[in-house]
């Protein structure tokens, strides 16, 4: 299960961030998840769970933000968000299509604590 290589890595992200920013802990992390990612948000949650126990985030709120699919359509050049497996302009019904977001797996936001 690659969720479990990506929540080391995440965790690791935010406590440098942390260090670097003279924080104690980190209480919340954001993240983007596009639906064609691969990430499944489920097993990547149970993941965080697991593995944040005895980190600075330990007690972070984990936020999931899941990106649907969005396109570019190349012969009416309307952007669009798609709502089932078909890859086609809703607009025009195209097929000639870029997709310019729900790709890829982004850090969005940390919150950290510093001492008073």
């Amino acid at each position: 299960m690659h969720e479990y290589s990506i929540v080391d890595s995440l965790l690791k992200l935010a406590e440098e961030h942390a260090i670097k920013n003279g924080a104690n802990k980190v209480t919340k992390i954001e993240i983007k998840i596009g639906i064609l990612s691969g990430v499944e948000p489920e097993l990547l949650k149970t993941a965080f769970d697991t593995f944040k126990e005895g980190t600075m985030c330990e007690h972070a709120d984990f936020i999931m933000r899941i990106q649907p699919v969005v396109i570019k359509c190349k012969d009416c050049n309307k952007e669009d968000t798609l709502n089932k497996d078909e890859y086609l302009c809703p607009n025009c019904g195209s097929v000639n299509i870029e997709i310019i977001d729900g790709e890829d797996m982004y850090l969005m936001s940390l919150e950290l604590e510093t001492p008073d």
